[in-house]
């Protein structure tokens, strides 16, 4: 079994971490069984954070009895400071604790530091101070903010999109966190759902050492697989089979795909759904096409058609893609399959 430290915070965890965005999605007893079978075939770190609805709750109401075996992580989104602390008691009522070994900020558009006006480091240090946090970390998904976190000094943990398709910027930023000794944290270790197979993200991430992937997990037969990854049966190296389907995605997928991180929907004015939308054509030659043509999906589509442009989007896009020109050739994409 891989195993990975977490730099200088000395958390040491099977290299599987738990993902607890998608268990908002499903219920109590679904995520419960999920979280237990997770706990059971060794995962020991757990991530979610206040933005994902219930997903502290369910954490709280699946592992609270084993506590002291887990590593949890959560987030706080706010920018501003009184709602940080009110927000951070929520947190520890919702996963029935008195403490959060890892506490990070959720994608601020700055990086936090001590005297920068917030206060919001300032409440994270009185936090630690009191022992009700253990580790301070950062999430982002702005390489050059992940990066500025990353020489800051000020982090124990940085959690940035990562997987087999990073670019060498991305693989520069895992490198910094090993010379500085920051813990890694892999989010959207499956770019998105792009990435379709469990066992090659895992392989595909084998060599970076350091790096702790925390699987977006809603199904218990995508929980089953990260877990035989993880196993002596499993070969614990590229095969040729992996490696070949790390390659063909690399050759598809690299570049400017959108990544479904989400941050740009709320700005759009015509409702469209961009994260699925504006990767349409992605979505259709990796699943099958019958999947994506019901009339809910061509509804969604048709919306996307009706895009202004007004760029609104792209201010938000951490990735800095043109999304109106990607909804256009999506949309022209899927009429083929019509």
């Amino acid at each position: 079994m891989k195993y990975v430290t977490l730099g200088s915070t000395g958390i040491t965890v099977n290299k599987n971490g738990f993902g607890a965005l998608p268990i908002q999605r499903i219920s109590f007893e679904e995520a419960a069984k999920l979280l237990r079978r997770a706990y059971d075939g060794g995962i020991r770190y757990f991530d979610t954070a206040r933005f994902y609805t219930d997903s502290e709750e369910k954490i709280g109401y699946a592992l609270s009895d084993v506590r002291s075996e887990i590593y949890i992580a959560s987030k706080s989104m706010t920018t501003d400071v009184e709602v940080f602390k009110k927000e951070f008691e929520i947190t520890l009522k919702n996963l029935k604790t008195d403490y959060i070994d890892v506490h990070q900020f959720h994608n601020p558009p700055f990086v936090p530091k001590p005297g920068d006006g917030t206060g919001l480091y300032e409440a994270m240090m009185e936090l630690k101070e009191q022992g009700r946090v253990r580790h301070i970390g950062i999430t982002n998904h702005r390489i050059a903010l992940a990066l500025e976190a990353a020489e800051s000094g000020l982090y124990e943990t940085i959690q940035f999109p990562f997987s087999y398709l990073a670019n060498e910027e991305e693989k520069k930023l895992v490198a910094l966190c090993k010379e500085k000794n920051i813990g890694f944290i892999c989010m959207k270790g499956l770019a998105g759902g792009l990435i379709r197979n469990g066992k090659a993200a895992f392989a595909g991430l084998l060599e970076f050492d350091n790096a702790l992937p925390i699987w977006g997990i809603q199904k218990m037969e995508e929980l089953e697989e990260f877990l035989s990854c993880n196993t002596e049966d499993f070969e614990q190296e590229l095969t040729p089979e992996l490696e070949a389907i790390i390659e063909a995605d690399k050759a598809e997928l690299i570049g400017g795909f959108c990544r479904s991180c989400g941050y740009c929907q709320s700005a759009c004015p015509q409702g469209i759904e961009i994260s699925n939308c504006a990767r349409m054509t992605l979505l259709l030659g990796r699943a099958p096409v019958e999947q994506y043509t019901t009339e809910p999906w061509k509804e969604k589509m048709r919306k996307a058609a009706t895009c202004i442009e007004c760029g609104a989007c792209m201010q938000r896009c951490p990735y800095g893609l043109n999304i109106p020109k990607l909804l256009k050739e999506n949309v022209a994409d899927y009429q083929k399959y019509l």
